[in-house]
């Protein structure tokens, strides 16, 4: 090499060859071979195991304990190992329990995705076998489910949230009962769901009528006098006010 050739070699690196792209098969791989899938309902339960599995893939079943043990049992008898469904209701949470404990893995469906997949059939027979192929196919995706301490604790959390909505719904007809009685608020117990105020509800449903003996059973935190509050507390009494 002369001392002039260098000048015209090019000093960047080559460029990397790319990969080639995979070759697409026009097939759908089936993931799990063996997968069934199950449309749950209030009445009846529509399973669909693969066609070589039974002479019959597609079979009813109720929604009893001794129907969900023979859906298990046949399930057993074809074979199959994975089971999808959808989390329509709280229908599903039996047969649920019943095939997790039996060591069968659940593919736990969120019903909108499923809703609007495209060739979904309208009947309840059809749709259970829609699901198994979907599955085998690999072209379903489970909701998300919580471990078995955290589902306790989920349910104790929202049965907490319901008793505690459920019970404020009596005591919100009580103010505008006793602005009827002619009876304010602002001269006597504010909070009617407090020690003083559920002390004198209780007394007035016991039929205690005297505004001085009503006025004692305030406690010591409370922020209005007795004298207040047995002022407040004077005047006629109405029955359906009362029972309001």
């Amino acid at each position: 090499m002369t001392p002039h050739q260098d000048f015209f070699l090019d000093p960047r690196p080559p460029a990397p060859t790319l990969p080639q792209a995979p070759v697409l098969s026009d097939a759908l791989q089936v993931c799990p071979p063996h997968a069934a899938g199950i449309d749950i309902g209030e009445a009846e339960h529509w399973v669909a195991v693969p066609p070589g599995c039974a002479p019959q893939p597609v079979r009813r079943f109720g929604p009893c304990p001794v129907d969900l043990d023979a859906l298990a049992d046949w399930r057993i008898d074809c074979g199959v190992t994975p089971v999808a469904m959808a989390s329509t209701g709280g229908d599903w949470l039996p047969l649920c329990a019943l095939l997790e404990a039996r060591g069968v893995p659940v593919l736990l469906l969120d019903p909108r995705p499923a809703k609007r997949a495209p060739g979904r059939p309208q009947t309840d027979r059809l749709d259970g076998k829609w699901r198994q192929r979907l599955h085998t196919y690999g072209r379903l995706a489970g909701a998300f489910r919580p471990e078995d301490h955290v589902g306790v604790l989920r349910s104790d959390v929202r049965h907490r949230q319901l008793r505690l909505t459920s019970a404020a719904h009596p005591m919100q007809p009580m103010p505008k009962a006793l602005q009827q009685l002619h009876r304010t608020r602002t001269q006597g117990v504010r909070d009617l769901t407090g020690v003083t105020g559920m002390a004198i509800i209780n007394a007035l449903s016991a039929g205690a009528r005297d505004p001085v003996p009503l006025a004692q059973r305030r406690t010591p935190h409370c922020h209005h006098e007795a004298d207040d509050i047995a002022q407040a507390l004077q005047g006629p009494w109405r029955a359906e006010h009362l029972l309001a």
